[in-house]
């Protein structure tokens, strides 16, 4: 397993990154066991949750994610071999994590000591926003909703919070999610400034149908030392071909939840199409071609990969063995060109 040196840290990730959305809605505890030994038995020593899964979020399910970590890393007693990450939640869509949910200080002291309840342990390695305060462009959102006045709560009063927790031994390292380009620099201008802690990644969504990254944030990344944890790699499923043609396997995340539409839209499809047909052309894998392009990004410190499947994941895992020529990321690029950045 390749592992990644994250900048301005003493982290040592894997390469590729266990996500765990899934644990508690399309995977049992047994399933996240299972997942969670046979990553580490590959090689991965990167685990990434949130306060709020899983997902689809809902009031009945949310934390369970969290506890099925928490009763493995107990059953296991492998805490000290594995870089732990979560997140807590922003405003708006999960009202029901808190009262007056939001990035203020009394909401971030309390969501990591729920954190660390449900995971069964002190401290966490890594702790992200886990999407911004403000109103911005992220899930896929464009046109940007110029919001009027001011936020109320400020990214300066979010970053004194996570340096109180950094001072108290809960968190290790901060990180950020769904952030733009201005968000990002201006926390590693506040954290200069007031000689707070120093965000050293940032989980955004990127892949073949989506390189948003690569406009703005890539170039923080290379100059910042800001790098990229990678999620939605395989655009939910799409670029796998299973759902070619309409298709709608038993079971699959788009059959289950219809409200996942960021990556089933007509131009998304013909795109992910595209892809799986040149996969086929060189005869790969499209879901491992599709994580192999992520993989070797130079901004990419991790690519997350989500399974329901043990055969999914030991498949994703094997993209690592996987190396694009130059004539196939030539193709790709042409590709891109036709269908430029169709699910952002």
């Amino acid at each position: 397993m390749q592992t990644t040196k994250l900048p301005h840290s003493t982290l040592e990730i894997s390469k590729l990154c266990l996500g765990t959305m899934t644990f508690g809605e399309q995977n049992t505890q047994a399933d996240a066991f299972q997942q969670l030994d046979y990553a580490l038995e590959r090689g991965i020593n990167f685990i990434d949750t949130a306060e709020m899964y899983p997902v689809p979020p809902n009031a009945q399910s949310q934390g369970l994610t969290e506890q099925y970590i928490g009763n493995w890393l107990e059953k296991s007693g492998k805490r000290e071999k594995v870089v732990l990450a979560t997140k807590v939640s922003g405003p708006r869509s999960v009202p029901y994590i808190r009262d007056n949910l939001c990035l203020d200080r009394r909401n971030i002291h309390q969501a990591i000591d729920d954190s660390l309840t449900r995971l069964k342990t002190d401290y966490v390695d890594l702790y992200q926003l886990h999407w911004p305060q403000r109103q911005t462009n992220t899930f896929g959102q464009l046109n940007y909703p110029m919001p009027e006045g001011k936020e109320e709560v400020t990214l300066i009063e979010s970053l004194e919070a996570l340096g109180e927790l950094v001072k108290a031994g809960k968190i290790r390292y901060i990180g950020v999610s769904n952030e733009t380009p201005w968000g990002v620099m201006t926390l590693l201008r506040l954290a200069e400034k007031h000689d707070l802690p120093r965000i050293v990644s940032i989980q955004n969504p990127y892949s073949l149908v989506n390189r948003s990254f690569e406009v703005g944030l890539s170039e923080i990344s290379h100059f910042e030392g800001v790098q990229l944890l990678a999620y939605s790699p395989l655009a939910m499923g799409m670029l796998t071909g299973k759902y070619a043609n309409g298709a709608r396997p038993a079971g699959a995340r788009l059959t289950l939840f219809e409200r996942f539409q960021r990556y089933s839209k007509p131009q998304g499809v013909a795109a992910s199409q595209a892809y799986v047909d040149l996969a086929n052309e060189f005869g790969l894998d499209p879901a491992q071609m599709a994580l192999a392009f992520v993989n070797q990004r130079p901004f990419v410190a991790s690519t997350i990969l989500g399974a329901t499947t043990m055969e999914q994941l030991k498949a994703n895992i094997d993209s690592l063995d996987v190396t694009l020529s130059d004539e196939l990321l030539t193709k790709i690029q042409q590709i891109s060109t036709v269908y430029s950045n169709p699910c952002p």
